[in-house]
């Protein structure tokens, strides 16, 4: 038999985390609307569209970003959400430059468990933002797991490799 489950405290830690992953989004659009740039929130995986959609139109860039952040040393990215920035990038062929960026923050505070209790550790916070362009020419999209050093992998299949992804720069300092 399965142990009782603490419904409100698994409501409150799903409700921690989206909003930890909101406060992210939002925070990014902040930073991105400044200068050439205009960006918007577009309401999550839910709504079938990437996280963050962002234009210059003086030089005709496009960025559609998914965006994840954890307490982990492991954020993933589902394929169903690489394929949705393909999509939404191939609606925009106005623009001449277009990229499917992946934005990774991991917390100040890593999670973790320890003789069955979770603990927290203090650490740097760190941003990484990774272009995801070399995914569109693929036949099936992985999962990207990416670790807190930045080393992203593709899992296809249950089968992991390590994936090379460049570092974007972000027109934000």
């Amino acid at each position: 038999m399965f142990p009782a489950r603490n419904k409100t405290r698994e409501i409150y830690l799903v409700n921690i985390r989206r909003s930890r992953g909101y406060s992210f989004e939002h925070r990014l659009v902040q930073r991105l609307n400044s200068g050439d740039w205009n960006a918007r929130r577009l309401g999550g995986s839910s709504t079938g569209l990437p996280d963050i959609i962002a234009v210059n139109n003086k030089t005709g860039t496009l960025l559609t970003i998914e965006a994840k952040s954890g307490t982990g040393d492991i954020l993933y990215v589902p394929a169903d959400q690489i394929q949705q920035c393909l999509l939404v990038n191939q609606m925009f062929s106005y623009y001449e430059k277009r990229h499917i960026v992946l934005a990774f923050k991991f917390m100040r505070k890593k999670r973790f468990k320890r003789k069955d209790q979770i603990v927290y550790e203090g650490r740097q916070l760190v941003e990484h933002y990774k272009l995801a362009n070399a995914l569109s020419k693929t036949a099936e999209f992985p999962v990207v797991k990416c670790m807190y050093d930045g080393t992203t992998f593709a899992i296809y299949r249950n089968k992991c490799a390590k994936l090379p992804l460049p570092r974007y720069q972000m027109p934000f300092s």
